[in-house]
């Protein structure tokens, strides 16, 4: 069996390096795509079509790009250290997250996608939405979901107990 070519959902958090080191473990030596979505400030601000802080605006996306390339890169190298051969890749995307995550995984024809869940639940998931649950209900493609490390040992703990 061949070892998959992966897209791995990066922003820098302790759950995306979780799935790093988790998808490292799982498929030694793959390709991995480390992703980092972004939306351009011009997808905010355009209402402000004329007006002079349209040129302040464009001064800090610029500045959020070069911040969202060092995330991408860190993830890279965070995966390269695990072993993957990993590069870096940067969307700037009107589209959600997780529809950004979708089309890049499809664009570069990548076998599996693979990212961390922080595992929210209830009133504060549906506020906050869930880019994995949106990836999973929407991918065409195999998708892997890492659990938070915390959740995972409170999983671990609740299942523990009630065993005993």
């Amino acid at each position: 069996m061949s070892t998959p070519s992966l897209l791995i959902a990066y922003d820098g958090s302790p759950n995306a390096k979780s799935a790093v080191e988790a998808a490292a473990t799982l498929f030694a030596g793959a390709e991995a795509v480390l992703f980092y979505a972004r939306q351009p400030m011009e997808s905010f601000a355009a209402h402000l079509q004329g007006h002079p802080a349209l040129e302040e605006l464009d001064g800090l996306d610029a500045a959020t790009l070069d911040a969202s390339e060092r995330i991408a890169a860190d993830g890279a190298e965070l995966a390269r250290r695990h072993g993957l051969r990993a590069e870096p890749l940067v969307a700037s995307t009107v589209a959600t997250a997780s529809e950004a995550i979708i089309e890049a995984a499809e664009e570069r024809d990548l076998d599996l996608i693979v990212l961390g869940s922080r595992g929210l639940r209830g009133l504060r998931a549906t506020l906050l939405g869930s880019t994995s649950a949106n990836v999973l209900h929407h991918a065409t493609r195999p998708t892997l979901v890492i659990p938070a490390d915390a959740l995972a040992q409170a999983r671990a703990e609740s299942q523990s107990a009630m065993r005993n």
